[in-house]
């Protein structure tokens, strides 16, 4: 079966690649998406402040996430060109190192996250109750970490196979574990929000041990073997130089939502709560364009390794179609319906404000959407060719150099309130597609990036 999806990737229908290895990734993704969708559902019962704390504390873990995902991209990247290449020893060796590497840092960054997480919230701004509950959460939540770092490994693994099925069961089971916790703790137990976070704590436990026995059970070509394990400092090197830009562009990425929920605190607790509550419904309805471009990432990879660029160009033309139709299907019906999602997602009323701004916030994003799926699908060909700073460039980019000077000006010079916000958050992602489409047309992204596949 791992021979099949290897060829349907280097021979088949570029269209059947694409759905048949982004279905599971989108489900996958859904899933996911659907631990903050949940915990927030949840939270928002007691009260807007619990809500907007879930939001305000996310570019802080995401912060240290980084590195995790960027190690991630690098083994999707780096094992599906050696895969392409045929050269199965390399890349498990490629897996191994991976895997504990990865496994110690996320030690190492639950530790530091622990210890600074009231530093950072009060240097972001947060103060009293808020502050206290948006520790509580964050403390927790640092201690997944690891297991996240795994499974971060787990899924390049199989994603750089063609395997993208196993990845989405699991998920399945660890979110319904989740949704099932979530009540008990919050409620039943009394634990309020420290109940959220542990839910989805020990929800990502099942997902690391079930993925870690999948992989050592399975007679997966890329099984890592740890027996007489020591540290290659050429494969190192190798997954840094590519993993670490995508990890540079996410940790730019959060840093910068750092400070952006700074600005958006200043508004008050319901212009948070409405920003937290938006992101993760257009996150959940993005999550089929983002399937794809991840689902790019492998193909594009494994062409470029098999020496096969007119696929992996083919590969980026029918994806960008593909992600434009569900950002135009998702930003139509999101314009259309703002307003009963709106008060679905918000389940405690103690606030009307906080329905006001979601509704407007809902408004000016719907129009981006179409472009927050071409943004996926530029990730997923630079990164899939191993060309990761300029998928960096674009993550850093649409925040730095667009996002955070427009919203400054808006509060400094112009009384445009939270709209301000909102017109920013969507005309970056125009800014950063126009980026994207011009280093596409000028730029070597096509060149092989992993040595061992160069000197075949």
């Amino acid at each position: 079966m791992k021979q099949d999806k290897s060829e349907l990737i280097q021979n088949g229908d570029m269209y059947k690649v694409l759905l048949t290895l982004s279905i599971p990734i989108m489900i996958n993704s859904i899933i996911q998406t659907l631990y903050n969708l949940v915990d927030g559902i949840w939270v928002s019962k007691i009260s807007s402040v619990h809500f907007a704390a879930t939001s305000f504390v996310w570019p802080i873990n995401f912060l240290f996430v980084a590195l995790g995902i960027g190690l991630s991209v690098a083994g999707t990247s780096l094992l599906s060109q050696l895969l392409g290449a045929g050269k199965y020893k390399e890349a498990r060796e490629y897996t191994s190192q991976l895997m504990v590497s990865s496994f110690l840092l996320s030690i190492v960054f639950t530790i530091v996250g622990v210890v600074t997480s009231p530093y950072i919230i009060k240097l972001m701004g947060g103060e009293g109750n808020f502050a206290d509950l948006a520790n509580t959460y964050l403390r927790i939540s640092f201690f997944d970490l690891p297991f996240m770092f795994l499974y971060f490994n787990i899924n390049s693994i199989m994603n750089a196979q063609g395997n993208t099925v196993t990845p989405t069961i699991l998920s399945a089971i660890s979110a319904f574990i989740n949704v099932v916790l979530d009540p008990v703790f919050i409620f039943t137990f009394n634990m309020g929000i420290a109940g959220a976070a542990w839910a989805t704590v020990l929800s990502r436990v099942v997902l690391a041990l079930f993925g870690i026995k999948f992989i050592f059970n399975e007679d997966y070509d890329l099984k890592p073997d740890f027996k007489g394990f020591k540290f290659n400092k050429k494969i190192l090197k190798e997954i840094v130089r590519v993993g670490l830009p995508a990890s540079i562009g996410q940790t730019g990425a959060s840093i910068g939502f750092m400070f952006l929920n700074g600005f958006i605190v200043s508004y008050g607790t319901a212009t948070m709560a409405a920003f937290g509550m938006v992101n993760r419904v257009t996150s959940l309805v993005m999550q089929p364009a983002m399937g794809v471009g991840a689902a790019l990432t492998a193909v594009v990879g494994q062409n470029l390794g098999s020496n096969q660029l007119h696929r992996a160009t083919e590969s980026f033309i029918k994806a960008s179609k593909i992600a434009l139709f569900i950002g135009i299907i998702g930003g139509i019906l999101i314009f259309v319906f703002n307003k009963p999602i709106v008060n679905f997602f918000i389940q405690s009323k103690d606030e009307p404000e906080v329905i006001i701004q979601s509704i407007t916030y809902m408004k000016y994003v719907a129009f981006s959407m179409p472009l927050m799926g071409m943004f996926s699908v530029f990730q997923g060909i630079f990164q899939g060719s191993g060309n990761t700073k300029y998928s960096m460039a674009m993550e850093v980019g649409r925040l730095w150099f667009v996002r955070l000077p427009m919203i400054l000006i808006f509060k400094s010079f112009y009384d445009f309130g939270p709209s301000g916000i909102w017109f920013s958050m969507s005309f970056s992602n125009f800014i950063v597609c126009l980026y994207g489409l011009w280093v596409y047309k000028t730029h070597g992204w096509k060149r092989k990036t992993v040595s061992a596949v160069e000197n075949c």
